[in-house]
């Protein structure tokens, strides 16, 4: 990257999100860092920026709310003396990410199965919905009386 940075739109493409996305995480205060501005006004980011907007894009993708983001850099903006909230904020979002994983994963098992299933029936050369194949009808009971 150039030592005079990059513009808004460089980093739109270099992070995937849009400049109006770009904008919106400025004024909702996500950047770890204060975004410069050239003689002109215009938004300039350094390579750090971009650095933090790409771990933003997979916080989001974890499903991290915007507002956990956002105190994350605030505390990063802060500096020192405040890893401890850090690390709670992260361990926080790891709790829950694993949570999810294991929901998907019970998702998944259970997808298996029935691909698993359906893979069986269709190999057979079987028709009709595996699911729902009639049974063989109940024996007829004897009634006692002679019934």
């Amino acid at each position: 990257m150039a030592d005079e940075g990059l513009s808004i739109g460089q980093v739109a493409r270099r992070t995937g999100l849009s400049v109006h996305t770009l904008r919106l995480y400025e004024r909702e205060g996500l950047l770890a860092s204060e975004v410069r501005r050239d003689g002109s006004g215009r938004r300039v980011y350094s390579a750090w920026d971009v650095e933090w907007l790409a771990n933003c894009v997979k916080f989001r993708a974890s499903g991290m709310p915007l507002t956990t983001i956002s105190r994350l850099a605030q505390l990063v903006r802060a500096g020192s003396g405040n890893e401890a909230e850090r690390l709670e904020l992260l361990r926080a979002h790891q709790r829950h990410i694993t949570e999810q994983f294991a929901q998907l994963r019970d998702c998944l098992d259970l997808i298996n199965v029935k691909v698993a299933s359906y893979e069986r029936h269709l190999s057979a050369g079987a028709s009709g919905d595996p699911w729902h194949q009639q049974r063989p009808p109940a024996p007829e009971e004897h009634r006692i009386d002679g019934a």
